[in-house]
């Protein structure tokens, strides 16, 4: 299938979310398998829903001469027969399902005037989370904090007729919505620059031994995660500090289960999984008409 079949981070968002409206339960699914290997790593994430199976094959390459760090085919299979019926990239597909997945939790973690957006990271994640956000909340003040690439993608945002500007760590401290797309291990901020009204929004690491935040936001924070199970297997932002209050998880936010508070920060911690790429699979299968 041609990557222009994929649905946008809205059209993605909405799917997602009526999946879990519709009984998706996100801690049911099987776990990733991570199988080390010289390069790097190799990540297999099976899943089923109602009518298809599906399994995304996906590499991870650190130092990788120039090549992507991250590549991978995504196979989509009849539910009954499981004969496969649509072959996706892998990446292009995580490239919308993981700030659709964002996309989601900040229609009900965000206040509904959220304008100003902190982003860490230049990367493909990064502009589909400014896309993704911007979707779902009036943001027009764009700050991005990275290491290269700075410049041109702050050109990119004024471009789409945001207002953006390069920024350092401390712009977390005005921040209503603050997103973390970067492959970095160690916290990118201090947590206690966030204010109470701001939503955090993690997504760079699937690791349990790299985070992008630190123990003072999670402990602070109302958080929130995919799944319990899978937080607790991968979720290093949550796992090294040691965090002792149960996070709820997407489809209890969704279904209006999670009780919000008003008086601190709310933080979204996402590993990817699974049946985030099938359900988006599955809409780009079934645009095709096939």
């Amino acid at each position: 299938m041609n990557v222009e079949t994929l649905p946008g981070e809205s059209e993605a968002a909405d799917v997602l979310e009526r999946a879990l409206r519709s009984g998706l339960d996100p801690e049911a699914g099987p776990a990733r398998s991570v199988a080390n290997v010289p390069a790097g790593q190799i990540l297999l994430m099976p899943a089923a829903v109602p009518g298809y199976a599906g399994v995304k094959v996906a590499t991870v390459a650190p130092g990788n001469r120039g090549l992507p760090r991250i590549q991978g085919i995504y196979l989509l299979l009849d539910g009954e027969t499981l004969t496969p019926v649509a072959l996706l990239d892998g990446v292009a597909l995580t490239s919308v399902r993981t700030p659709a997945v964002s996309a989601v939790a900040a229609r009900h973690l965000a206040a509904p005037d959220a304008s100003s957006l902190v982003v860490f990271g230049t990367g493909p994640q990064a502009w589909g989370h400014v896309r993704a956000l911007r979707a779902v909340r009036p943001l027009d003040q764009i700050t991005v904090v990275g290491r290269s690439g700075t410049e041109e993608f702050v050109a990119r945002c004024r471009e789409a007729g945001l207002r953006a500007s390069a920024g350092t760590p401390d712009a977390v401290a005005t921040a209503d919505v603050i997103a973390c797309c970067t492959t970095a291990r160690e916290p990118l901020f201090p947590g206690a620059l966030v204010p109470a009204h701001a939503v955090v929004i993690a997504v760079g690491s699937h690791e349990p031994t790299a985070r992008e935040v630190d123990g003072n936001l999670v402990e602070r924070s109302q958080v929130f995660v995919e799944s319990r199970a899978a937080a607790l297997r991968e979720a290093g932002d949550l796992i090294i500090p040691g965090a002792t209050r149960a996070p709820y998880n997407l489809a209890e936010l969704v279904t209006g289960r999670a009780p919000l508070t008003e008086d601190r920060p709310r933080l979204f911690k996402s590993v990817g999984m699974a049946w985030e790429d099938l359900v988006v699979a599955v809409a780009a299968y079934e645009r095709t008409g096939v």
